[in-house]
């Protein structure tokens, strides 16, 4: 397990998250490589299928990054991401998939620091936590 770098999806929106990823990018930001970034016009669209869907596809962490409430530029999409998430981190425990799995944040497009520290602890969380047992997304 002293080897175990996890693979993680990253769910960002268009318009903060992945501006802030682009900018952390721009500015040789250094970050681990563990993050798989899907870009989406909002974490208001993001279905909770498509996080067991990566589970289920050998993901052993999923991480959700949206713009800052308040300033959604479809008014209330990240605050429908954020009743979302409080379900989904219920259903997850029911599959038996630790809570810190999941993780949910507000990166806008200015913060290629918040980006990159926000990817540096979910790495380390995921990491602490070992590989996503097979048996609980089966």
């Amino acid at each position: 397990m002293k080897d175990f770098e996890p693979r993680i999806i990253g769910f960002l929106c268009n318009w903060c998250s992945y501006a802030g990823a682009d900018a952390a990018g721009s500015a040789r930001k250094i970050y681990p490589p563990n993050v798989k970034v899907i870009r989406v016009m909002c974490t208001g669209r993001i279905d909770p299928q498509f996080v067991l869907k990566a589970f289920q596809s050998g993901a052993d962490g999923v991480l959700i990054l949206g713009c800052h409430p308040g300033d959604c530029h479809y008014k209330e999409g990240n605050y429908n991401a954020l009743r979302r998430f409080h379900l989904l981190r219920t259903m997850l425990a029911q599959f038996g998939i630790e809570k810190d799995r999941v993780r949910l944040d507000w990166v806008s497009a200015s913060e290629a620091e918040k980006f990159v520290a926000t990817v540096n602890d979910m790495v380390k969380k995921v990491k602490i936590l070992g590989p996503l047992r097979k048996t609980a997304v089966a």
